[in-house]
C-alpha cells in the first residue's frame, strides 16, 4: 500500500515512457510543443543573469544602484505572479491550449520591448510582459502535457517540461556567450526570446485541446477523438469511464457551490481533498523557491564574480556550466520519476541541497576571511584621487588599515585592484568607477567590484555543481509534477494557479531580496539562511506530500480523500490504538 491507502503502480521504468512515444508519436509531439512553454521559461530565468553584467555597463544608475538591479530581474516575476493568478481562470474558462497562445504573445511583446528599451524603466515594463507569459505558461504547459499523457509515463512526460526549462536556461548562457563581443549585447539576449515564442504559437494552432477538458465542457466525441490517439484501443474506454465518473461527481458538486469564480474558490477551500491537495502543492513550490534556486540561476554570473572571478564572460562561462548539470539533472528526472517517485526524489533532493548549502556558506566564509590584505602605501600612491575614501584610518577607528582586506574595501562601496605580481597579494583599495577599472586594467592587473580573489573560488563552483546537481532531478522538476496531478478535474486550473502563485510570491521574495542580503549578511550567511529555509522545507514536504506515481487522477482523489500521514506517523498511532485495546 502506498501511504493513505492506494496500492502502489507497477514499476515504471523510463524505457516505457519511450516504448510508449515510438508506438505513438502523437503524445510526444503534445508533450514538446507544449513544453516549449517552459523553454521560455527558462531562457527568461537564465538570459537575464548575463543581459544584467551588460545593462550596468550601459547605464550608470543601473550599475550604481542594487535596488534597481533587483528590481529589473525581479519584474519579471512580478508579472509571473499575476499570470499565473489570471491563468489559472483562463484554463478552466477556456482552455488550457488557449492559454498557452495568449502566453506566447505576451512573451513576444515583451521581448519586442526590452530589445528596443531606451532606459531602464523601459525594460522593466518588458519584463513584466514577459511575466505575465512566463506566470501562464509555468502553470499551463505540465497541466495540458499532464491531462494529454497515460498514467503510467504521466511523470516522464511533465518531466520533459522540466528538462525544456532547463535546457532553456543552458539555451540562454550559450546565446549570453555569443552575444558578448556583439554591438547591443543585451539587447539581442533579451530579444532573441520572441523566437520560440513565435514557434510555439504555430505549433499550438495545430494541436488539440486538452481532452480532459473538453469533457468537462460536455465536448464528449472531440475528447474521446482525442484519447484514442492517445491509448491503447482496450484502455480508451475505461478512461472515459474515469472520466466520467470524475466529471459526474464535479458537476454534482458544482450544482451545490455554483459556477462563478468567487463559488468556485470558496467550494476549493471547503473541499478537503483540495486543500489537501493545495496543501502539499503550495509546499512544495515553496519549498522550490526557498531552497534558493533562482538567486543562482538569475545572479549566477555575479555569483561566479563573489566567488573572485572578475571577467564577465570568464563568470558566464563558468555559469554555462551550472545551468548545463541543471538540465542534465532534469534527464536524471525523466529516468527516475516514475521509478522511485515523487515523494523520495524530493526528500533526497532536499538533504543533498542543505549540504549543499551549507558547505558554500563555509567556503564563502572563508574566502572572505582570508581575502588578500589592503596594501597602504600602493592605496594612497596608486593614482591622484584614488584612494577609497573610507579607507583614511580617521574615518575608521575601529579598523585600522593594517586590519583591511578585500572584503572589507569592496563592503565600503569601493574597489580592489589586484597586485600585479601574484593575485593573493596585497592589493590596492580604490574608489569605485569605471575610469580607474581602465587605470587597473592599463597596469596589467585585474580590478574586483563583486569579489576578491581567493584560492576557495574554485570550491564555491564545484559546489554550486553540486548543488545544481542535487536540486535538478528532485526540487528542479518533481514540484510541477505534482502540481499537474493532484487536484480533482473541476478545481486543476484553480488549484495549479493558486499553486503557481505561491511559487512566483517566493521566487519574488528571493529574487528580490538577494543581493541586499549579500550586502547585509555576506554571501556566507545569506547560503547559511537558505539552508535554514530548506530544512523547514524538507520538514513540510514530509509530513504533507503523498506520493502519487503512476495513480491515475481519480486514485489520487482518493488517496486525497482518505487524507494523508508519513508512515512514522501512522506507526505511532498504530502503536497508541493498540495501547489504548
Amino acid at each position: 500500500m502506498v501511504e493513505g491507502g492506494i496500492a502502489k503502480a507497477d514499476r515504471t521504468e523510463f524505457t516505457e515512457c519511450w516504448r510508449t512515444t515510438w508506438k505513438t508519436p502523437y503524445i510526444m509531439r503534445l508533450a514538446l510543443s507544449a513544453g516549449i512553454g517552459g523553454l521560455l521559461f527558462g531562457y527568461d530565468t537564465g538570459v537575464i543573469s548575463g543581459a544584467l553584467l551588460f545593462i550596468r555597463e550601459d547605464f550608470d544608475e543601473v550599475d550604481k544602484k542594487t535596488w534597481l538591479q533587483s528590481t529589473i530581474v525581479s519584474m519579471a516575476v512580478a508579472g509571473a505572479i499575476f499570470g499565473a493568478a489570471v491563468g489559472g481562470w483562463i484554463n478552466d474558462r477556456f482552455g488550457r491550449r488557449m492559454s498557452i497562445l495568449i502566453a506566447d504573445v505576451l512573451f513576444l511583446i515583451g521581448a519586442v520591448v526590452m530589445a528596443f528599451a531606451p532606459a531602464p524603466w523601459v525594460i522593466i515594463v518588458g519584463r513584466i510582459f514577459v511575466g505575465f507569459g512566463v506566470g501562464m505558461a509555468s502553470m499551463t504547459s505540465p497541466l495540458y502535457i499532464s491531462e494529454a499523457s497515460p498514467a503510467r509515463i504521466r511523470g516522464a512526460l511533465v518531466s520533459t517540461n522540466g528538462l525544456l526549462i532547463t535546457g532553456g536556461q543552458f539555451f540562454s548562457y550559450l546565446i549570453n556567450l555569443a552575444f558578448v563581443k556583439t554591438p547591443g549585447t543585451w539587447r539581442w539576449m533579451l530579444g532573441v526570446a520572441g523566437v520560440p515564442a513565435i514557434v510555439q504559437f504555430v505549433l499550438m494552432l495545430s494541436l488539440p485541446e486538452s481532452p480532459r477538458w473538453l469533457y468537462r465542457k460536455d465536448r464528449v466525441a472531440e475528447s474521446r477523438a482525442i484519447l484514442e490517439r492517445i491509448y491503447p484501443e482496450d484502455e480508451v474506454e475505461a478512461e472515459m469511464e474515469a472520466l466520467k465518473e470524475s466529471v459526474e461527481a464535479e458537476k454534482a458538486d458544482e450544482a451545490i457551490i455554483g459556477d462563478s469564480f468567487g463559488a468556485k474558490l470558496k467550494g476549493a477551500f471547503a473541499n478537503p481533498v483540495v486543500r489537501r491537495g493545495l496543501a502539499a502543492g503550495v509546499t512544495v513550490q515553496v519549498a522550490q523557491q526557498f531552497v534558493g534556486i533562482n538567486t543562482v540561476m538569475y545572479y549566477s554570473p555575479s555569483i561566479v564574480q563573489f566567488a573572485g572571478y572578475a571577467s564577465n564572460s570568464t563568470a558566464m562561462a563558468l555559469s554555462l556550466i551550472t545551468s548545463g548539470l541543471n538540465a542534465i539533472g532534469s534527464i536524471v528526472s525523466m529516468m527516475f520519476v516514475d521509478r522511485y517517485g515523487r515523494r523520495k526524489l524530493m526528500i533526497i533532493s532536499m538533504f543533498g541541497i542543505i549540504t549543499c548549502l551549507i558547505i558554500l556558506a563555509t567556503v564563502f566564509s572563508q574566502a572572505a576571511i582570508h581575502a588578500p590584505k589592503i596594501d597602504p602605501t600602493e592605496s594612497t600612491t596608486f593614482a591622484p584621487n584614488a584612494t577609497c575614501p573610507a579607507f583614511a584610518p580617521f574615518t575608521v577607528p575601529n579598523a585600522p588599515p593594517s586590519r583591511w582586506n578585500c572584503m572589507k574595501c569592496l563592503r565600503s562601496e569601493c574597489g580592489f585592484c589586484a597586485s600585479g605580481v601574484q593575485p593573493y597579494a596585497p592589493g590596492a583599495c580604490v574608489v569605485l568607477s569605471d575610469d580607474m577599472k581602465a587605470t587597473c586594467h592599463s597596469r596589467g592587473r585585474t580590478y574586483f567590484k563583486d569579489g576578491c580573489p581567493s584560492k576557495f573560488g574554485f570550491l564555491a563552483i564545484v559546489f554550486l555543481g553540486l548543488y545544481i546537481i542535487v536540486y535538478a532531478p528532485g526540487m528542479g522538476t518533481v514540484p510541477w509534477i505534482v502540481n499537474s496531478e493532484i487536484y480533482p478535474l473541476r478545481y486543476r486550473g484553480l488549484g495549479g494557479g493558486i499553486a503557481a502563485v505561491s511559487n512566483w510570491v517566493s521566487n519574488l521574495i528571493v529574487s528580490e531580496s538577494f543581493l541586499s542580503l549579500t550586502h547585509a549578511l555576506g554571501s556566507s550567511g545569506t547560503f547559511l539562511l537558505f539552508a535554514g529555509f530548506s530544512t523547514v522545507g524538507l520538514f513540510f514536504i514530509w509530513l504533507l506530500v503523498p506520493e502519487t506515481k503512476g495513480l491515475q487522477f481519480e486514485e489520487v482523489e482518493k488517496l486525497l480523500e482518505v487524507g494523508f500521514k508519513p508512515s512514522l506517523l501512522r506507526r505511532k498511532n498504530k502503536a497508541k490504538d493498540v495501547d489504548t485495546a
